[in-house]
């Protein structure tokens, strides 16, 4: 048992509760962490693997025309014979089509059969909700993406960075020599790519940048977002891939787009082509032959430190399933799912709503009237429970022909999924979509949807469990359900009104408060030490925000209890962030997410909390000690 761990509670939740599980815990080869989230998931992957092998072989009824086309995608990826007679021709002729625009001229004059190739552009977009209505969609462009995970790796002299990039290196000059490219030409773009990918670090937000989502929000005349592109057609564009030209664009990276023509210019134009046909090749080597996927994973097993790639029929099963995931997880939703249990669920939701009634309604800091705003924006607030209904209309537009190869298909799955988003742009926002299938092992807040999701497959234990007591299923899945209801009113959720839309509905005094409050969240995580490296408190601030007052929100249901159990309440909360990591990953996962390291999660926030004190006695000589006074509340 846990409690028999040597280390003392009141110094070290998490350790107390998962020390004697991390000593023997073993992380599979294929993977990069164990535990909590991580094992759940890994047995529903195993179950749905099961699944797909009993379909594929005939042994089990295909349920629906979206599942048949799933398997039929499986058995294509599964096939490595055929797979591997082809090696790397399948994606041959997109590399010569690239190379067919050699001047920047020849590719804005072609800009429209090179955006419905879907070959690469010199900015992201796509259609999306517009923040300030959102029941209307807009177009929104955004900054490239670079090689490393976020722009803070490519600081000088960063010795992570040039380890990672030699790994990269390395691993395309192996596949770049499969190519009809002369030595020299591999030679010269592999080094353009480099240096362009360093170029574009240079220009687009920062992962702490964009974990602020009001600040994506700059609506910009076309007209205008055009002039700063240059010689770039960007209303071409606009008109060969949407069904309107909009009269705004909404533009997320503002600097970006300020200084698109240092990126993309016609000096510049080669390092664009080289960069293009690289990371296109390697972006494909997942569906060519075996040697190709497993080349092509060594750079990302090198940051995630994962020492061997997933095998043939785990491969199969994950391809399939990102492309049929909504489909798959109705399937899992539908049969793993029990009524009781969604019932059981749903009743814990709705009075987590009511407790943050109460506790709203006893807030000393809030005035009355953003008081009762926040009361509407909670009656307003859209469960999602289990799974959809029915999948989005995106799966009909698709069908998988099983006498096309698998890089034909999944082409052909790309273009309709383009054209799809692009068709939405004059389309409603359909509110009854989901932003996770059925069997995701996880839980979101829509801001822009004012909604709560909570897929089937994260109501298992430790987070909830029919057998487990009403204190330790609030200590877990009660406590992530707060946790997104809270987003709602976390530093980005809090400019959104009960529609999703981006509305100032609190007062000055008020925001002023939250802010101060907000900071101090920050300062309570900016700088610690954790296996990865040390953490950036503004960065990770609104998951913090939701923690905080998730945590605070489960506490306050789970006492309404006669028969409240607190300790047990607090042990399943350190259960639940249970993780073991490569080091790798420690490093990679710090760098990349909005959430704070898992051990933080568990440790920290109990210290905002009164009632840890009173529960375990925590005194002031305990390292999980917080003087009253430093204890951030927000929610």
């Amino acid at each position: 048992m846990a409690e028999q761990n040597a280390v003392r509670i009141q110094d070290d939740l998490f350790e107390y509760v998962n020390g004697e599980w991390e000593k023997t815990a073993t992380i599979p080869d294929d993977e990069s962490s164990t535990g909590g989230f991580n094992d759940l998931a890994r047995d529903v992957e195993k179950k749905m693997m099961g699944e797909f092998a009993a379909m594929a072989k005939g042994d089990t009824e295909v349920p629906d025309k979206y599942f048949a086309q799933a398997i039929t995608l499986y058995k294509q990826a599964l096939d490595f014979k055929t797979r591997d007679a082809l090696g790397i021709k399948p994606v041959l002729p997109e590399l010569a089509q690239i190379q067919s625009y050699p001047t920047l001229k020849d590719f804005s004059d072609h800009v429209g059969e090179i955006a419905n190739a879907l070959l690469a552009m010199p900015f992201g977009g796509g259609v999306s909700p517009d923040m300030k209505d959102t029941s209307k969609n807009a177009f929104e462009i955004a900054g490239m993406g670079t090689i490393l995970p976020d722009t803070t790796y490519y600081q000088k002299d960063n010795p992570q960075a040039k380890q990672l990039l030699a790994v990269w290196e390395k691993m395309a000059r192996e596949i770049l020599a499969q190519t009809p490219l002369s030595a020299a030409d591999q030679d010269l773009y592999i080094k353009d790519t480099l240096a362009y990918d360093a170029e574009i670090a240079k220009h687009v937000k920062s992962r702490e940048e964009w974990a602020d989502y009001p600040a994506m929000y700059n609506p910009t005349p076309t007209s205008e977002v055009a002039a700063q592109m240059g010689d770039f057609d960007f209303v071409g564009y606009l008109k060969a891939t949407l069904p309107v030209v909009p009269d705004q664009i909404i533009v997320a990276d503002p600097r970006f787009l300020k200084e698109f023509t240092q990126v993309f210019n016609a000096e510049l134009y080669p390092r664009f082509m080289h960069w293009d046909y690289v990371l296109h090749l390697l972006g494909n080597t997942g569906i060519l032959s075996n040697q190709l996927r497993l080349l092509g994973g060594t750079f990302s097993r090198a940051m995630t430190g994962s020492p061997e790639a997933p095998s043939q029929e785990k491969h199969a099963y994950r391809l399939a399933n990102s492309h049929f995931s909504e489909p798959v997880g109705i399937y899992y939703g539908r049969k793993y799912f029990g009524e009781k249990a969604k019932k059981d669920v749903t009743e814990m939701v709705e009075d987590m709503i009511q407790t943050y009634k109460e506790r709203l309604a006893g807030n000393e800091w809030l005035s009355q009237g953003t008081r009762d705003k926040a009361v509407v924006k909670l009656n307003k607030m859209v469960l999602k429970m289990g799974y959809p209904d029915h999948p989005k209309a995106l799966y009909d537009r698709f069908n998988v022909d099983p006498d096309k190869s698998l890089f034909d298909n999944l082409n052909a799955y790309a273009k309709a999924a383009f054209d799809y988003n692009n068709a939405q742009l004059t389309q409603p926002v359909d509110r009854t979509e989901w932003n996770m299938p059925g069997h995701l092992v996880n839980a979101s807040y829509d801001p822009q949807r004012n909604d709560i999701t909570f897929p089937a497959a994260i109501l298992q234990a430790p987070f909830y469990s029919l057998d487990q007591s009403r204190s330790e299923n609030l200590g877990g899945i009660g406590a992530v359900i707060a946790h997104e209801v809270s987003h709602g009113f976390d530093n980005n959720g809090a400019k959104f009104d009960e529609f999703g839309n981006m509305k100032d509905w609190w007062t000055e005094a008020d925001f002023a408060e939250f802010k101060k409050r907000t900071q101090a969240m920050i300062d309570e995580f900016d700088g610690l030490q954790t296996q990865g490296g040390t953490v950036n408190g503004k960065q990770i601030v609104s998951e913090n925000i939701a923690d905080d007052g998730g945590l605070a929100a489960a506490l306050a249901t789970a006492k309404k209890d006669s028969d409240a159990d607190l300790k047990a309440f607090f042990l399943n909360w350190g259960r639940i962030w249970r993780q073991k990591s490569r080091p790798e990953y420690a490093k990679f996962i710090l760098a990349i997410d909005v959430h704070a390291p898992n051990k933080l999660r568990a440790n920290v926030q109990v210290q905002n909390q009164d009632d840890w004190y009173t529960t375990f006695n925590v005194q002031p000589t305990d390292k999980l000690y917080k003087a009253p006074a430093d204890r951030v509340k927000i929610w």
